[in-house]
């Protein structure tokens, strides 16, 4: 009988692991903020950060990071599970059951996560969503095209055009909720802190908010899926003249919808285009561009200290939110509230290079990050060989 199971270190793309390691950095620097800080959420940043480096500091990571990182997890998400889905027909595992499986177990994750650490979580959304991107596996590369691009331009331009008309009642700061989310997140009842994360995660997942979410999720997880099938990212060298093509527009498209508005006030009304239709450019050029780079032996050896970081992905996501909990929470360090920008961008450096060394560690003695390793005993129904060499 045929028994599916993880890939093996030889099957491994690098590049892969480096880019998914690029992405948890570039998660840790937008999330930290949110973490730190209710301005995120509730707006009143300009206001609590008034120095230029600080204004300088957040203008780069709304360019650079914000919205480019989630998208570039979320593309190879989608290219992941593809992956799976063509080892599990190679195998004549029935895919969908197993698929099913694998995203029930990431929402049991997700909730954890959500309503025990941060209210930030991404991991409950990707396993709800997946469950429809199931639907799409036995598609046509054109029908997958097609919905993709339909879901995330119709999603920004109904939603921009509506942000549009109500531009003169955005940016303000909820001042009543910075207060409430200060005074909770600062105190050492752990019932208090929980209770504000509960708040600010209803604050953030209404349905309308969800329906939002699956509209810009979905395609770019079908995006990976595209990716896959055309294995571009499988075989770089061979695919090279597409890459370069991909590289140029998508890079075109970043400059344009993610620098380009701060040069006419970052207006509040067009975030939602920079973010999903820059943000998904900026996600394509930065994997495309780390594919390109670990084609030479240069840039094998600068992508592979953010490839123990992409093995372990699932893990250091949730570490880098543990950390923070205990950092910035009454019940540890209690720094909410006081934490600059630019005081947070040198914390996320210490302890992503904290993250490289001990992952580097963890890997010389074992196969998988402990949480993958959960994940994936129980998405294969089997305890998995966890030590380097069982």
């Amino acid at each position: 009988m045929n028994v599916a199971q993880p890939l093996h270190k030889s099957e491994r793309m690098v590049w892969i692991d480096a880019a998914r390691g690029f992405a948890i950095l570039g998660i840790f620097v937008v999330n930290i903020g949110a973490f730190s800080a209710p301005y995120f959420l509730y707006g009143g940043g300009e206001d609590a950060w008034p120095t230029a480096v600080d204004q300088a500091t957040q203008m780069l990571i709304d360019i650079f990071f914000q919205a480019s990182f989630y998208t570039l997890f979320s593309v190879l998400f989608g290219f992941g599970l593809q992956i799976l889905n063509e080892r599990l027909m190679v195998k004549k595992i029935a895919v969908k059951p197993f698929l099913y499986r694998r995203l029930t177990i990431l929402i049991i994750f997700g909730m954890v996560h959500a309503f025990l650490i941060w209210h930030g979580d991404i991991l409950l959304s990707y396993g709800i969503i997946g469950l429809f991107f199931v639907a799409f596996i036995y598609r046509s590369d054109k029908t997958i095209l097609l919905w993709g691009s339909l879901m995330l331009g119709v999603s920004v331009f109904l939603y921009t055009l509506m942000l549009y008309n109500v531009k003169a009642f955005l940016g303000s700061a909820s001042t009543s909720e910075i207060n409430r989310a200060e005074k909770n997140y600062s105190s050492d009842n752990l019932s208090a802190i929980l209770g504000q994360n509960l708040n600010d995660w209803l604050y953030s997942n209404s349905v309308f908010s969800y329906l939002l979410l699956a509209t810009t999720l979905l395609p770019l997880f079908l995006f990976g899926l595209y990716l896959a099938r055309k294995r571009w990212l499988h075989n770089p060298r061979e695919h090279r003249d597409k890459l370069l093509n991909g590289w140029i527009i998508s890079l075109i498209v970043f400059i344009v919808l993610k620098m380009g508005p701060h040069l006419y006030g970052n207006p509040v009304w067009f975030s939602y285009a920079q973010d999903n239709i820059g943000g998904t450019a900026s996600a394509l050029f930065y994997v495309f561009s780390i594919a390109l780079l670990g084609q030479s032996m240069l840039g094998q050896k600068l992508l592979r200290p953010f490839s123990y970081i992409g093995r372990m992905s699932l893990s250091n996501y949730i570490f880098q939110s543990l950390f923070c909990f205990v950092l910035f929470y009454g019940v540890g360090f209690g720094l909410y509230g006081s934490i600059r920008p630019i005081q947070a961008m040198g914390i996320v450096v210490l302890f992503y290079v904290v993250q490289i060394l001990v992952s580097k560690w963890w890997l010389t003695k074992f196969r998988y990050g402990p949480l993958e390793w959960i994940w994936r005993s129980l998405t294969y129904k089997q305890k998995q060989p966890l030590r380097e060499r069982e």
